[in-house]
């Protein structure tokens, strides 16, 4: 919270300072301000902000001088520090060079301020030796310390920026200083501050060059004068110049460099009294003090450019060619920034050295000059493959924050390219840094796919490295996107790859993956996919069993034994007689068969074990109570068996053995029933069951309970019901029933009554009502009378059959049995029972045949006789057709 406290405040500080000074500025037209970061300039009078061009966010450095800084200041020293100030820009400005600080923006003026853009800008070389004249305590600059190899390089960069203005654009700097030194952001010192350059006055062609001498105010303001601490002593002594007034301010620069401090020799206070005096000291000493601080390899030359005598210094491109300057880490940054000049041979065997060169140079100077080089090259897809394996050896040395700012932006274009193949193996080998610094996001929506396309590819070297790293991405990556992109890819790729050495990796990696996975997606998917494979290979069968193995053991996956039975076991027992395995496999695969069985075999005879341990309780239970004081209840002990008899018995088939025997002949009692003799002999004081514990009875009770509730539900007919046919007569005869039943529904609504006991007469006679048809065939052929009344004629008040002698039937069917009456059947008293069929009622029902009207005597109504249909009709119509033998023989046919 601290830190973002102190962003907010700075970021509100520059915001109002320049809230006054730029908006009538036209730099802020096209260019967005972010945070003060330097000065630079004579006297650092310029400040520097960050920022970036509105139009296409490219970045910059915005140059700002306030004019409220000239407040105090005489009018000359104001307006020659302006004037020199414009001038110094606008030489800069023509000025192109890959030494010289590139100007985006020109110049612009308003009442309060000039500005103009840069390229980007990190700080001057006097904020980094520790001034920060006009600069709010930086953050970037705190404890920023130069490495040597930095040092030299800077000073080469500054040698050939010289070499450049002295023998090309002819042309004297003259205030070569720190405050007059940038850094950029990628490292590199570039030349700036040209307010007090002079150039060649002699246009002449093959002339030499003519700097006229212009001579300083000495009473002039600091900030309207150079750097009198690094300036050339003949500029005091002879009021002269030349190319090597500059080599000597660089020499003065070194030696302020490697200073305790960041001292120059000469120190003037900014006043050219002391300027002049220190000039004269150094000519007659001839030599600069506490000149050991420099390296030695720099230390002579450094000497040489600090001499009074100007002949005796160096030129630049001398000073450029001197051996401190023959280091492999200069060497290797000089290459970089030429790069754009040689062809891709060249470019790739510089590639090639460079991981041998990178470990020995700062992770400083990679991370800022030699990346954004590389990087430069990912445009050209036949160079990535060399230098993308020297990105991700400095990204080795990277801190999450760095990779993510510097480098990863880079990387993910570089992650679509697919060809040529070896971007793709490049990734693949260092996928576990790439995992390591990138975030899970940028995982799944960029380096995902890379990884499908490498599992797509034809290529056998990409597709075992992607399958060796595929189980480390297994926490990043989605359940849904293994379930619908990595699994299927993987299935596809075991089943149709020509390579056993990749079918081996792709068992191996979705053996890896497995503690990923829940169980159903392993039953589902995974396991299924083993008996598919075409090869039968020792190693792709060792890739099997091991991931058989895994799932059977891992404590939140297992295999369940309806799937071992069915499915594992059955294909991994042929498996057993394969000729190419070894001892040592065979003996795994046995060992994993029998674990196998062994579960199934535990787990099923659990099962089996528990659910006959309730059957048995169930039986002997019944057995207790029909083994009661009862005798009739008592179980028959079993025959003797013999030994098929046993064997049967061991099969389970013991059930089948009494039904084929007949056992089943005796209809066992309801389980109603069988509960009620349990009761009733368990309250018997007599009966053995009286020893019943109140658990048992407490355990009967409930199960008498559940069979009336199961009765209540669904009941059934008795067991001599259930075991009886049903006779072709008894159907035929309730057709004919109904068909009559139909035939008079017309008229009268046809009502029902109940037929009396046995030896009752159940209706009383009519009154007025014509003796009965008379059928002189008997029952079953023999002699006698039968007589029919239509029983859906008669009236309600007349209910009664006439009297007929014994032996006489009512069966019109001459040779009919019984069972099979048009109408209803009726025998006298002591003759023969009617059937269960008819009357719905296995008890025999005799009934007599009488002429005369007999009162219904005393007696019971059978609950079981049917109803008989009666439709009340006049006594003069009859509503029944007599059928005739014919005719219900045709219907039987």
């Amino acid at each position: 919270m601290d830190v973002f406290n102190k962003f907010y405040s700075s970021v509100s500080n520059t915001v109002s300072q320049l809230s006054g000074v730029l908006p009538g500025n036209p730099v802020t037209r096209e260019f967005e301000i972010t945070n003060h970061v330097a000065s630079a300039g004579p006297g650092l009078l310029w400040k520097v902000y960050s920022g970036y061009k509105k139009s296409t966010k490219q970045e910059a450095s915005i140059f700002l001088l306030e004019k409220r800084l000239f407040e105090g200041w005489s009018k000359s020293d104001r307006e020659a520090t302006l004037e020199s100030l414009k001038r110094g820009i606008g030489q800069l400005t023509r000025l192109r060079h890959p030494q010289i600080l590139v100007v985006q923006h020109p110049l612009e003026e308003s009442r309060e301020s000039l500005a103009f853009a840069t390229e980007p800008v990190f700080a001057s070389l006097a904020n980094i030796l520790g001034n920060n004249t006009n600069l709010p305590s930086p953050p970037h600059l705190r404890d920023y310390k130069l490495f040597e190899l930095e040092i030299k390089y800077g000073l080469m960069q500054i040698g050939q920026g010289l070499t450049f203005l002295h023998n090309d654009v002819k042309l004297l700097h003259r205030n070569i200083c720190p405050e007059c030194v940038v850094v950029n952001a990628l490292g590199a010192w570039k030349i700036f501050g040209f307010e007090f350059c002079v150039g060649n006055r002699n246009s002449t062609p093959g002339s030499p060059p003519h700097w006229p001498f212009e001579e300083f105010p000495s009473d002039g303001h600091p900030c309207s004068l150079p750097n009198l601490d690094y300036l050339a002593p003949e500029m005091a002594l002879t009021l002269s110049h030349s190319p090597a007034s500059d080599l000597f301010s660089l020499g003065a620069l070194s030696y302020a460099l490697f200073s305790s401090g960041g001292q120059a020799p000469l120190r003037c206070e900014g006043q050219w009294s002391r300027f002049a005096r220190s000039a004269a000291e150094l000519k007659r000493a001839n030599a600069v003090s506490g000149i050991d601080c420099v390296p030695e390899g720099l230390r002579d030359c450094v000497r040489m450019m600090l001499s009074a005598t100007p002949e005796l210094r160096p030129d630049a491109h001398q000073f450029i060619k001197i051996e401190y300057f023959e280091d492999v880490g200069v060497k290797t940054l000089n290459y970089l920034d030429s790069l754009f000049q040689w062809d891709n041979l060249q470019k790739s065997q510089f590639y090639k050295g460079l991981p041998q060169v990178i470990p020995k140079l700062p992770h400083r100077v990679c991370l800022y000059r030699i990346i954004p080089c590389l990087v430069k090259e990912f445009v050209n897809a036949s160079m990535v493959p060399f230098v993308l394996p020297n990105v991700m050896a400095i990204a080795q040395n990277c801190s999450r924050e760095e990779f993510e700012h510097n480098i990863l932006p880079h990387l993910l274009p570089v992650m679509k390219i697919q060809d040529p193949i070896q971007i793709l193996l490049i990734f693949m080998q260092r996928m576990a840094l790439l995992l390591k610094l990138t975030p899970a996001s940028v995982v799944r929506s960029d380096v995902m796919p890379m990884l499908h396309r490498a599992l797509d590819s034809d290529a056998q070297p990409l597709q075992e490295l992607c399958l060796s790293v595929l189980p480390s991405f297994a926490s990043l990556i989605d359940y849904t996107a293994v379930k619908n992109a990595l699994i299927p890819r993987l299935k596809r790729l075991a089943l149709t790859t020509p390579y056993v050495s990749v079918r081996v990796n792709c068992l191996v990696c979705v053996g890896r993956l497995l503690e990923h996975l829940d169980k159903w997606l392993v039953l589902d998917e995974v396991l299924p996919l083993l008996p598919q494979i075409p090869s039968r290979e020792p190693a792709v069968l060792m890739g099997i069993l091991g991931i058989y193995k895994l799932a059977l053991t891992h404590e939140r996956l297992g295999i369940t034994k309806e799937v071992m039975a069915t499915q594992v076991l059955p294909f991994l027992l042929p498996l057993l007689v394969e000729n190419g395995l070894s001892l040592p496999q065979f003996n795994a695969l046995a060992a994993l068969i029998k674990d196998m069985v062994t579960k199934v075999e535990t787990e099923h005879r659990a099962k089996i074990t528990q659910l006959s341990s309730i059957q048995q309780e169930q039986t002997s239970a019944l057995q207790m109570a029909l083994a009661s004081g009862n005798p009739e209840n008592l179980v028959p002990l079993p025959n003797p068996q013999s030994d098929l008899d046993s064997m049967l018995s061991e099969l389970g088939l013991e059930d089948c053995m009494k039904n084929i025997n007949g056992s089943a002949e005796v209809a066992p009692k309801s389980e109603a029933s069988n509960f009620d003799s349990i009761l009733t002999n368990a309250a018997s004081s007599t009966s053995p069951t009286s020893l019943l514990t109140i658990e048992d009875k407490l355990r009967f009770s409930k199960q008498k309970l559940q069979m009336q509730q199961i009765q209540a539900l669904d009941p059934r007919p008795t067991e001599t019901a259930r075991f009886m046919p049903k006779d072709i007569e008894t159907s035929l005869l309730e057709k004919n029933l109904s068909e009559m039943s139909r035939t008079q529904s017309g008229s009268k609504q046809t009502q029902f009554f109940q037929v009396p006991a046995a030896n009752m007469a159940p209706f009383p006679p009519p009154p007025k009502h014509p003796p009965p048809q008379v059928n002189t065939d008997g029952p079953r052929g023999g002699g006698g009378a039968s007589a029919m009344w239509p029983m859906g004629n008669l009236p309600s008040s007349a209910m009664a059959f006439p009297s007929a002698a014994s032996n006489t039937s009512l069966n019109p069917l001459k040779s009919a049995s019984p069972s099979g009456m048009g109408n209803a059947a009726f025998r006298p008293s002591g003759g023969q029972s009617m059937y269960e069929p008819l009357l719905g009622n296995s008890n025999m029902v005799p009934l007599a045949a009488t002429t005369t009207p007999s009162p219904l005597r005393g007696g019971s109504w059978n609950v079981t006789t049917p109803l008989l249909p009666f439709t009340p009709q006049s006594p003069q119509s009859s509503g029944v057709k007599t059928l005739s033998t014919s005719e219900i023989n045709d219907l039987l046919s």
